[in-house]
């Protein structure tokens, strides 16, 4: 089992509300338009939580990989904590209420549960750059220190995850490449507006389109791709540095080299062919 050996690594390194220097908040280097932009991604990151249900719903066969969304979900669950306590303290009125935190909860439509898996690995890996880019753009001490220690949670759960991609490579080595080299094209590819994909902004529920994606369910549905292009400044170097490392970490998993969603792209056609 993973999940012993998970639990200890993320544990020692996990932090605490406590520790957060909440005294060194400026009031003066924190604008309405970034505070807003708190509110929105706390919001976003309750999401953790029927992505959790769902995790649950679709792993019922792996003990193992459910016993670690467990922490996962900790983890994540408080990042949207520590978002909102950062209002309580210093812009209450913005304080998101349950039920717009309530709203972002929905039942995701039942998906190949390697796929979901892959899917979530390239979420956590451009969250870490989202996250790390959100560091830089902002100027509050507190804000800053904040968003270094969720980037830096977000990195140390995509290689939880990659540990999971690698054990599934063991017992289905076929199906877990195939499912790897079809999310993993899908993420490192513009969607149909040439918008980066991310499990918050992927369609999910066929009863509920086209409000069936986390991002169309937040008070300010364009929120993410404001705060990507005009706020974080996220442009296409940064993209390639997330492409780059979704390609990178599958280039060693699957023993074959990709430099692009292209090369990616050709692998899987071979899979779809060879099984045919």
């Amino acid at each position: 089992m993973l999940y012993p050996e998970l639990f200890s690594t993320l544990e020692a390194a996990r932090w605490r509300l406590a520790d957060v220097p909440w005294d060194q908040f400026d009031p003066s280097r924190l604008s309405e338009e970034q505070a807003l932009t708190v509110r929105l991604n706390a919001i976003t990151e309750w999401a953790a939580l029927p992505a959790t249900e769902m995790f649950l719903r679709d792993h019922q066969h792996d003990s193992d990989f459910s016993a670690f969304i467990s922490v996962w979900f900790y983890e994540e669950q408080k990042h949207s904590l520590a978002l909102m306590e950062y209002l309580r303290r210093f812009r209450p009125a913005l304080v998101p209420t349950e039920a717009e935190l309530h709203a972002v909860r929905f039942q995701a439509d039942p998906a190949p549960p390697l796929e979901t898996l892959m899917l979530h690995f390239c979420g956590e890996v451009r969250l870490t750059q989202w996250y790390r880019r959100a560091a830089e753009w902002h100027q509050e001490p507190v804000l800053r220190h904040l968003y270094d220690l969720i980037s830096k949670d977000e990195a140390r759960h995509g290689g939880a995850y990659l540990r999971y991609m690698q054990r599934a490579l063991a017992r289905t080595p076929d199906e877990a490449r195939a499912a790897f080299a079809k999310m993993g094209f899908l993420m490192t590819s513009s969607g149909p507006h040439r918008k980066p994909l991310h499990p918050t902004n992927i369609h999910v529920a066929k009863a509920l389109y086209p409000n069936d994606t986390i991002q169309s369910r937040l008070p300010d549905p364009g929120w993410l791709t404001r705060w990507l292009d005009e706020q974080l400044h996220f442009d296409e170097v940064a993209e390639r540095r997330v492409v780059g490392a979704i390609l990178r970490n599958l280039s060693v998993l699957l023993g074959e080299r990709f430099e692009t969603p292209r090369d990616l792209n050709r692998y899987r056609r071979a899979l779809a062919e060879a099984a045919a």
